[in-house]
């Protein structure tokens, strides 16, 4: 395996995206239901697809801003979400110049502190930083949702640049790059089987407090599925045998589905529907990398303990 079959994978997902497409716009002439939030789904996948396939093709620092970008991006609407008090304006300032710090170290391949940067130092910078401005009221709650956001949104998806830094094996010429699309296109295409087997055949809520659309059978369903395709790509992409290959294809749609309803969980906490309206179909940036925020670290440890 070599990089040109990475190539020919980034060109099966073009594939895959035009054939969906095709069906998408055969069912939404013929449906008698409103398919215009699946159309617009189907369309925002394309800007989405090129954007990934530039920054993956150029170079990988390239991929890294793009990370970076969204980890801003999922941020600013996660603090635009909760209520804040006008003391933490300040402190919202070290909590995004965090972002390319974090960054900093994929880019450095630098592991030590890529681990310890966010959950350790500015675990212990935020409060210090809260407190100095003699604000005592709501301390805690400020605190605890500042370090949750930079977990979520910063720490969690910065796992799936540092896969870009992680070198070629002998089994795996791609290396990193390989394993990130490995991550990347299963995490998404299991957020399709879900919600198209919960569409098709959903019938039993499994958490109809959190989140009412989830079913059973669309869990079930994606999680199969998933798992099929993990078996059927990771010879060509990721250096993993068949054991190793069926446990990512668990791993990543119950992880996946996991973030989902953790991110559901916020938002009726807060009462709203979506995260940001930035794409169309979709929602906000959070909306869109929920599932990723539990994929990227667990499937990154997984991957380094085995491999690396």
């Amino acid at each position: 395996m070599n990089l040109q079959t990475l190539h020919w994978a980034l060109i099966g997902i073009w594939g895959l995206l035009a054939v969906a497409s095709v069906i998408v716009y055969a069912i939404s002439r013929r449906s008698p239901k409103n398919m215009s939030e699946l159309v617009a789904r189907t369309r925002s996948w394309w800007v989405m697809v090129a954007i990934f396939t530039i920054s993956f093709l150029v170079s990988n620092t390239l991929s890294i801003v793009v990370f970076a970008l969204i980890s801003f991006l999922a941020l600013k609407e996660y603090f635009s979400m909760i209520p804040t008090r006008r003391a933490d304006r300040r402190v919202l300032f070290w909590a995004y110049l965090s972002i390319p710090v974090q960054y900093f170290w994929v880019y450095d391949g630098y592991y030590g502190m890529f681990a310890v940067f966010i959950p350790v130092y500015m675990f212990l910078f935020l409060p210090f930083a809260s407190l100095l401005t003699q604000q005592t009221d709501g301390f805690l709650k400020s605190v605890g949702t500042l370090n949750w956001g930079l977990m979520l949104c910063v720490f969690s998806i910065s796992h799936a640049a540092f896969l870009l830094i992680l070198p070629p094996t002998a089994a795996n010429d791609a290396g990193g790059p390989g394993l990130l699309l490995f991550l990347i296109f299963l995490t998404q295409f299991n957020d399709v089987a879900q919600y198209t087997w919960g569409k098709l055949l959903g019938r039993r809520k499994i958490v109809p407090g959190v989140s009412p659309n989830k079913t059973w059978e669309g869990f079930l369903g994606g999680v199969a599925t998933t798992f099929v395709l993990a078996l059927l790509t990771a010879p060509l992409v990721t250096p993993f045998d068949m054991a190793h290959a069926a446990v990512a294809g668990l791993l990543i749609p119950v992880a996946g589905f996991v973030g989902d309803v953790t991110v559901s969980a916020l938002k009726r906490d807060l009462g709203v529907k979506d995260t940001g309206s930035l794409i169309p179909g979709h929602g906000g940036i959070l909306d869109r990398i929920d599932s990723l925020t539990y994929t990227a670290p667990l499937f990154f440890h997984f991957t380094r303990y085995f491999y690396y």
